[in-house]
């Protein structure tokens, strides 16, 4: 039998299964996707079949990307003249995760490679490809989400919580055909907005499940056990990234996890020439500690490197291999590079180390400027009692998505998807000192009361740190 006999029979079979296909996506995804659903997927794929609006939050690591992508394939396939739209908040979590997984349960079906045609941007029916497909739609403006009206259509909304209600608006605004269906899947961030209400006061409406990583096969408990130790079973990170619970609004935290997990999720494009550069390098030398150097190209940080029990030299050559990189990265750029050295304990050795290299060879290093900070030193503020709160005011500042008027801001700082640093800052407390001035917590107060140091927070700390910046003249 020849591979177009093959296929015709493939199809006529799958014709016959529709009906059965279309109550059952479980069934269509072993049977068209050789995909063996875990139980949680059971329950939303029998829910998304009978129900029109369904809410997934869930810890990270359960397998939701893989039940978006299949229920995408399985409306797409079985309803005739379908729209499947799938959004997201950022272009990398859309096409490099969702869209990369509706690719790869595509590739695994004999069926589906023969009768659906995968883009960049569109999964399309071969031979209706302007009328029946599926779409990937970055969540960042209404008018995306518009202009979609067909009697079957499907909405996939990932990682909801980071999705600003004006969108979801419109998406739900499109849901008026006879078949039209929402899922919305993601970790809970925040305690406001569409997805939030899914699970609380707008629950009636929704079919509503929660996944803890406890409880999925597919992620490591001994991490999750690590992760507990490390920053406590009670804590925001853990309930949002493990249990799938919204965060606990708690009082005495200075940046909450929303602000620091909405950054996260904001889409980036770098610049041909960056308007700054700057570096941070938290210094630790032995023991638990790390020592964590990062960078930031205006408004994006992200790490270069993280070292345990290294000494100052090392640490010092690991900076300038990040100042070297950048210059490569960025030849264009004409400014100077700001690295701002954590100056406190053995740090003051990667200063020292820095600054001798400089005058040994002044034209290697003529771009480099070297800036010793001290964390937790009395500074003179109104409000910010040391040096330490201070700077956490700046990121928090800079995450705000509100100005000092209360008027809307787009987000000014992207931070890296790092799990330690994202538990390190949204977990630091602060209290207010007998002159009434805000005050965050010590690094060793840290170390105490969780039992580990906050060395990649620190270090975005000082990477947003401002710096007086001198026009320069290159010789």
């Amino acid at each position: 039998m020849n591979c177009k006999s093959r296929y015709q029979k493939l199809i006529k079979a799958f014709k016959k299964k529709i009906p059965e296909y279309r109550r059952s996506p479980e069934l269509f995804a072993r049977e068209v996707c050789n995909f063996e659903p875990d139980e949680w997927q059971k329950r939303v794929f029998a829910d998304i079949a009978k129900f029109p609006k369904v809410s997934v939050r869930s810890g990270q690591g359960v397998g939701k990307t893989g039940c978006e992508a299949v229920l995408s394939l399985w409306f797409l396939s079985c309803f005739p003249y379908s729209r499947v739209v799938a959004t997201a908040p950022t272009k990398q979590q859309l096409n490099d995760v969702l869209w990369a997984e509706v690719s790869k349960w595509q590739s695994k079906s004999p069926l589906l490679k023969a009768v659906l045609k995968w883009t960049k941007t569109k999964v399309s029916v071969v031979g209706f490809e302007e009328r029946w497909f599926a779409t990937a739609r970055t969540a960042t403006k209404p008018e995306n989400m518009q202009g979609f009206h067909e009697e079957n259509m499907l909405f996939i909304v990932d990682e909801a919580s980071g999705v600003a209600d004006p969108i979801m608006e419109a998406i739900l605004g499109t849901l008026s055909g006879s078949n039209n269906k929402l899922l919305m899947c993601g970790n809970p961030t925040r305690t406001s907005g569409t997805f939030y209400d899914s699970h609380n006061c707008d629950r009636a409406l929704y079919k509503c499940h929660k996944v803890s990583s406890r409880d999925s096969s597919r992620t490591s408990k001994e991490n999750i056990a690590a992760m507990e130790r490390k920053y406590g079973k009670d804590s925001n990170f853990i309930r949002v990234r493990v249990d799938g619970e919204f965060p606990k609004q708690e009082d005495d935290v200075f940046i909450s996890i929303e602000l620091v997990e909405a950054s996260v999720n904001t889409d980036f494009e770098y610049p041909e020439i960056p308007d700054i550069i700057h570096i941070g390098c938290d210094v630790a030398r032995f023991g638990d500690d790390k020592t964590v150097i990062g960078y930031k190209i205006n408004e994006k940080v992200d790490y270069h490197c993280k070292r345990n029990g290294q000494d100052t030299m090392k640490t010092a050559d690991d900076i300038v291999a990040c100042y070297e990189k950048l210059l490569r990265k960025y030849p264009k750029y004409k400014g100077d590079i700001y690295a701002k050295i954590d100056d406190g304990g053995v740090g003051g050795g990667v200063v020292d180390r820095l600054r001798q290299m400089k005058r040994s060879n002044p034209k290697r290093f003529r771009r480099l400027v070297v800036i010793p900070v001290k964390f937790g030193v009395r500074i003179r503020h109104p409000y910010y009692d040391d040096s330490t709160t201070y700077m956490m005011a700046v990121v928090r500042n800079l995450l705000s998505p509100h100005d000092e008027d209360g008027k809307p801001k787009p987000v000014e700082l992207i931070l890296p998807d790092d799990n330690d640093m994202i538990a390190q800052l949204s977990g630091r407390k602060y209290f207010m000192t007998d002159k009434s001035k805000l005050r965050v917590e010590s690094k060793d107060a840290i170390k105490s009361r969780c039992g580990h140091s906050p060395d990649e927070a620190d270090c975005i700390l000082l990477c947003c740190l401002p710096v007086r910046q001198k026009k320069r003249r290159d010789k």
